[in-house]
């Protein structure tokens, strides 16, 4: 997509409409209670909209709705090609408001209109149509029984599912949860991040318009305490998928076990490794993907490459790289497309990711924060249990630790709770796959920073995940359950019909 300029966004975003209600039943609703609650535009602090604050009611009626359409067939029993049609309609529909989806999630999160623009709307639409075009091509089985018996393993979906978003990456992860949720034929209970409602809401929208039936995908913006304790301890909930703080993530499994067992599935934090061993080949590449994936989005990522782990031999060298790359990645209004670097999402989150800059570790570069944007950060650190190598800052700092050989390297890589992604940098292959297979996460990148595709599963070890994954073939294990239907051909006496 070609980027604008700044006063066109601007223009854009003066002329936006935003929704406001809870998506319920195929309708715009206000909460039952009536209350509403300010969606903030992080970069600036102006309202954009007064939100329908939902609770227990609104997630009662939501659910409600979300069973009987479920009950009723209207989706869970069309053929896998009408479903197909639907959503890859709906792929087209967001195609066609790309551009204001854009600009919406860029005010509403304070992520840059370059990423919303070039990574986020794109990759929504990518998702979306590769989980259409899946439908019909996962084929059920046959198991290998007897000639007396057919044995057949079908899929069927789950039901109702709670999906909770974070508010990192609103539109993608929505894509990433109703894709195969729906593809699988399940009814859509959702809550968006009480940050970030809005594109949630456009997208319901646009499905209705896409032919999804009422009922099928509700949205229901709200805190977590109203909205998403409720759907996590929900009885008629079939499985919740969550995105977020392993903190939260544990609470959904004790809503789950203290209600009606229903599954869970939860994709959660990361304090993620970049080792870089001293054979690595061409350093200033090296330093272009440490930079990205440090700086991207604000460091707001779960996979986020926040630990430089490097061996003492190539550490001048590539330090040197990466501050030069660092330097081009210019901090501002997240809707002049020049900027990489826009605002955190809210005024706690800025307040949290600023308290690691107080005090402690070398700073390379970097170590400002002032009005929602923390500038990016360069820590160099020699205190391995320093709060900054220990906890997930979720911003744009990148602690370095120095090592001094391969063991050691995979050592510190692992020395963390968490176990979502990491990398490898080096040009001898077999240290390469060693230390892929040596690391204790989910995904494990070699020669570049990055989370797989589509089509590669994405989760964690650890206190990174639990229950499942997201993206690929694999995401619509969580939708679906396994049932055997098992066949008798012999007759009353036992012997094989003629």
């Amino acid at each position: 997509m070609t980027l604008l300029t700044h006063e066109d966004y601007k223009a854009i975003a003066a002329n936006l409409s935003f929704p406001t209600g809870a998506f319920i039943d195929g309708a715009f609703r206000p909460a039952m209670s009536g209350a509403t609650y300010d969606t903030v535009n992080p970069a600036t602090g102006a309202v954009l909209a007064k939100v329908a604050a939902c609770d227990v009611l609104d997630v009662d009626f939501a659910v409600a709705k979300a069973r009987d359409a479920f009950e009723d067939g209207r989706w869970s029993k069309l053929p896998p090609g009408s479903r197909k049609a639907v959503l890859i309609k709906l792929a087209k529909l967001i195609t066609r408001n790309a551009r204001e989806l854009a600009v919406l999630e860029s005010l509403d999160s304070g992520k840059t209109i370059y990423d919303c623009e070039t990574v986020d709307v794109p990759e929504t639409i990518h998702v979306i149509k590769w989980h259409a075009e899946l439908i019909d091509k996962i084929y059920d089985q046959v198991s290998p029984a007897s000639d007396n018996h057919i044995a057949m393993v079908v899929r069927e979906p789950v039901g109702v599912v709670g999906l909770v978003l974070p508010w990192n990456f609103p539109l993608l992860m929505l894509a990433w949860k109703i894709g195969p949720a729906l593809a699988a034929g399940c009814s859509v209970v959702l809550k968006p991040a009480l940050e970030t409602p809005l594109t949630a809401l456009r997208i319901a929208e646009l499905a209705m318009e896409a032919g999804l039936p009422a009922g099928v995908l509700n949205v229901v913006p709200g805190g977590g305490a109203e909205v998403g304790e409720p759907i996590g301890r929900h009885m008629d909930i079939d499985a919740v998928s969550f995105t977020g703080s392993t903190a939260t993530g544990r609470r959904f499994l004790r809503y789950a076990a203290e209600s009606n067992l229903k599954e869970v599935t939860l994709e959660m934090g990361g304090k993620n490794p970049a080792v870089v061993l001293d054979d690595a080949e061409n350093l200033d590449r090296v330093a272009a993907h440490i930079v990205n994936g440090a700086f991207w989005n604000m460091g707001e990522n779960c996979s986020a490459a926040s630990r430089l782990i490097v061996q003492r031999g190539v550490k001048e060298k590539l330090l040197a790289k990466i501050l030069a790359h660092a330097r081009e990645w210019p901090m501002g209004d997240p809707l002049d497309p020049v900027n990489r670097v826009g605002a955190l999402v809210s005024k706690a989150h800025f307040d949290k990711v600023a308290s690691y800059l107080t005090t402690g570790p070398k700073v390379l570069m970097g170590g400002t924060a002032e009005a929602g944007f923390v500038a990016p950060t360069i820590l160099d650190i020699t205190d391995r249990a320093a709060k900054q190598v220990r906890e997930e800052i979720f911003g744009p700092v990148l602690s370095v630790l120095t090592v001094e050989s391969f063991d050691e390297a995979i050592a510190l890589a692992n020395d963390t709770e968490y176990g979502l992604a990491a990398s490898i940098f080096t040009a001898n292959v077999k240290r390469a796959l060693r230390g892929a297979r040596a690391i204790r996460a989910g995904t494990v990148t070699v020669n570049s920073f990055g989370e797989g595709d589509i089509t590669t599963p994405f989760g964690g070890f650890k206190h990174s995940g639990f229950g499942g994954r997201d993206n690929g073939i694999h995401a619509h294990d969580q939708y679906t359950q396994l049932k055997t239907i098992w066949v008798d051909l012999s007759d009353d006496a036992g012997e094989e019909v003629a």
